[in-house]
């Protein structure tokens, strides 16, 4: 909470976002996800980095996203305490849950 109290309102709400993505995909939930194929949710005109996020573990709801943790916190870190460009993150962020996608698809093929 110190660290919080410290850092920019708008940094203040996008850690609260992080947060908040955290708890609704690794809180307790009794959901079964039985999709094989990517789900069409198309990517919004305006979106958050972290909206993103959860739009593309919704999208690929397949992934083991606690596996993907590290690189999508990276993602994060780079625009929040990096400031890079929330649409370019979100351009490489698609493009990393795709391959792991991709991967997934092919090692289920024995690929």
């Amino acid at each position: 909470m110190k660290y919080y109290q410290q850092l920019p309102s708008d940094q203040q709400q996008a850690l609260s976002n992080y947060a908040e993505w955290l708890v609704s995909r690794y809180g307790k939930t009794n959901e079964i996800v039985v999709a094989t194929e990517p789900l069409d949710i198309p990517r919004p005109a305006q979106e958050s980095v972290v909206k993103a996020i959860r739009r593309l573990s919704e999208t690929y709801p397949m992934l083991n996203t606690s596996e993907m943790l590290t690189k999508t916190s990276s993602f994060m870190t780079r625009h929040v305490m990096e400031g890079q460009d929330s649409a370019e993150i979100i351009d490489e962020m698609e493009v990393y849950f795709r391959e792991c996608y991709e991967t997934q698809v092919g090692d289920a093929d024995g690929g």
